[in-house]
């Protein structure tokens, strides 16, 4: 019998026999070979998980399978039985799970052969160098850290690469993978936004000129994903750069792991399979017996943890090296002042003072848009989205109104509709309106905004940042987009126009990502080797006496994060307990509650027959923070336990209940472990 994960939404595998025209003996099929079966009405691909004397199926009504697609695995058996563990622990539907994690080109019936030329896939958009880099002398930190890390070569071990903004993280990454690759052995590296892969593959390229660097994310085609796939379970790509599903790509010579940024959400799936990728690469480094390397400025709380308490090694570096100093950062009160669309004058008077004297300056606001809110002044009414619980943001270039959420959009109101008046009011501010204020106070300056909106066509990004990088005087404009690991020599002056939205989050990580996100952008300023050109960091609030402000300025980002684990410890929240969310969502507002009221009965019951299910907690049902979405109305249930295997437990039955209630069918439902995002 042929076991095989078939993509559906069912949490099972389904048997079939040999195909009837087969003359492969069964003994010689391996797990991870795709075959082809029929499944309903339809022909789907699966994955062969193993061939079996035994099924509890009637033998009558077995199926033959049409296809055997493939004569070898395509995944490594560590790598097959680390995707299953996968599926179960993030509680997904195996075959989905399976069939997400392929390239697009291997889920029909294509045979998995490299048709292009190598390099299509390798080489990417990056350019040959013609000479090598040379590798930078190490300060004595960073070269502690590269021993460290070279020492433990051929085993596993966890290392949380702790620097601060500017501190060379990159340089050990580089010669640590050098390292590996004079061993015979190819290197993974993530990052989490495909806006950095570009930048990290050219400094690879010009380090490693003699290599071949495979690329993985979801700009490329199906076929470049595919021969990069292929290039490097074949042993071709000495080295794979990749955003978040990259985790999941084969290496015939595996050697080193590394995840650049690992605090970034972005390594967490939102949808579909939830998964986790930075904490599947310390699965997979586990079981493949390689090192990985962690590496932030601002470590995840949970990576944090894991280090204090001996689980990670913890290589620390605490200043920049050569002439680079970190920028001195102080808080603007804002409570008492009138501001100009967003601007105190003192950080105007300083944006002209950076940019008088050459320098960049850049300003961060996580908002894009002109402003959040369209208000009529006569009634106060405002621009609300019909299909979200969520007010439209008014956009000027071109002029609409746009919902954030779901993408909805619609033109501008002129007047009222509930009045008529004719006074209509942009409320707040966003990336547009900063760029028109900037661009009327220094008109003879380049004003340069970064956000999803003026980057939105291929090598629009590429473009600005190589304009960025000229070093000429300019003003940047942005959103976290700036803030996610780029360089910029230039930027002495970093200003952050509100730094309050993360003081009061609904999320209970709300502070933990704000403080990393303010650190994130401040390390953008005084990263140039110039002993002349000094950072500065200016950041609004109207909270600036708020505790996790002031320790996070004047203590550090670890004093924070040492306060925020203390907090966490005495509430039994991650790291400290384990969670999952059980989210529900119907166009019936409703059935999402009465769906997860009869989850909660059923779960709740279950627990009383689990010998330590007094250990798990269940909160709800409760309404998302944003109860409609997309038409959509989304409530969701908090499970957290103090014992993780307990969780997973109730989750791994619970799930197979909630499969067969009838009530499903017309709720739509899923299971998020660990977390990220809880809006």
């Amino acid at each position: 019998m042929l076991r095989v994960a078939v993509p559906s939404p069912l949490r099972r595998s389904f048997d079939y026999t040999l195909p009837t025209d087969s003359t492969t003996a069964p003994d010689s099929l391996q797990p991870g070979i795709r075959v082809r079966v029929p499944f309903g009405n339809r022909e789907l691909t699966g994955i062969l998980l193993e061939v079996s004397d035994t099924t509890s199926v009637n033998l009558n009504k077995l199926k033959p399978a049409i296809e055997i697609l493939d004569q070898t695995s395509l995944i490594p058996a560590h790598l097959l039985s680390l995707w299953l563990w996968a599926a179960r622990y993030y509680q997904h539907p195996v075959g989905d799970a399976l069939h997400t994690l392929l390239p697009t080109g291997l889920r029909g019936k294509a045979q998995a052969n490299i048709k292009k030329r190598k390099n299509d896939a390798v080489l990417d958009d990056a350019a040959e160098a013609d000479h090598p880099d040379r590798e930078d002398e190490l300060t004595s930190e960073q070269q502690q850290a590269r021993n460290d890390i070279c020492a433990m070569s051929d085993q596993f071990q966890c290392f949380l690469l702790d620097g601060v903004t500017g501190s060379g993280k990159t340089e050990i990454y580089l010669q640590v993978i050098n390292d590996t690759l004079s061993h015979n052995r190819q290197v993974l590296v993530l990052v989490p936004e495909i806006s950095l892969t570009p930048q990290t593959l050219a400094r690879f390229r010009q380090r490693f000129v003699d290599r071949s660097i495979a690329v993985m994310h979801s700009g490329l085609t199906p076929r470049q994903r595919l021969n990069a796939w292929l290039l490097a379970a074949k042993g071709d790509a000495d080295i794979v750069i990749g955003t978040r599903s990259a985790i999941f790509t084969p290496l015939a010579r595996p050697g080193l792991i590394v995840i650049d940024e690992e605090h970034d959400s972005s390594f967490k799936q939102q949808d579909g399979f939830r998964y986790s990728a930075r904490d599947l690469g310390v699965m997979r480094a586990q079981r493949e017996s390689i090192p990985i390397v962690l590496g932030s400025a601002t470590p995840s709380l949970e990576s944090l943890h894991n280090a204090l308490s001996g689980r990670y090694q913890h290589l620390r570096l605490t200043r920049r090296p050569g002439n680079a100093r970190l920028p001195v950062t102080r808080l603007l009160d804002t409570a008492q002042q009138t501001l100009e669309e967003g601007f105190s004058s003192e950080l105007i008077q300083s944006i002209r003072q950076h940019i008088d004297k050459g320098n960049q300056a850049l300003v961060f606001i996580n908002r894009r848009g002109f402003a959040p809110v369209l208000q009529c002044r006569d009634c106060g009414w405002t621009a609300e989205c019909l299909h979200c619980d969520a007010r439209m943001t008014l956009h000027r270039t071109p002029a609409h109104l746009r919902c954030h959420h779901c993408e909805r959009r619609q033109p501008v109101h002129t007047h009222c509709p509930e009045c008529q008046g004719k006074s209509m009011l942009a409320v707040g501010i966003g990336t547009e309106r900063s760029e028109a204020l900037l661009q009327r106070h220094f008109p003879d300056t380049r004003v340069i905004r970064v956000d999803r909106d003026a980057t939105s066509r291929k090598n629009d990004l590429n473009d600005l940042l190589a304009e960025i990088n000229q070093g000429d005087p300019c003003i940047l404009v942005g959103t976290q987009m700036l803030a996610k690991g780029h360089h910029f020599p230039a930027v002495t002056l970093v200003a952050v126009l509100d730094a309050d939205s993360g003081l009061f989050s609904a999320d209970f990580r709300g502070q933990e990502f704000m403080a990393q996100l303010l650190v994130q952008v401040s390390g953008r300023a005084g990263r140039s080797d110039d002993a002349g050109k000094v950072g500065e960091v200016l950041i609004q609030t109207r909270h600036s006496t708020h505790q996790s402000l002031q320790t996070l300025i004047n203590q550090g980002y670890h004093a924070l994060a040492e306060q925020l684990l203390s907090e966490r410890r005495l509430a039994a929240m991650p790291p400290f307990a384990a969670m999952a969310l059980l989210r529900a969502e119907a166009m019936n507002a409703a059935a999402p509650a009465q769906f997860l009221h009869t989850a909660r009965l059923q779960a709740e019951q279950l627990l009383t027959q689990m010998p330590d299910g007094h250990q798990v907690q269940i909160s709800g049902p409760l309404p998302a923070p944003m109860e409609k979405r997309a038409n959509r109305y989304r409530q969701q249930l908090i499970l957290r336990s103090t014992h993780r295997a307990n969780l997973q437990n109730l989750l791994s039955v619970l799930c197979q209940q909630l499969e067969q209630m009838s009530t499903q069918r017309s709720v739509r439902w899923s299971v998020d472990v660990d977390p990220q995002d809880m809006i």
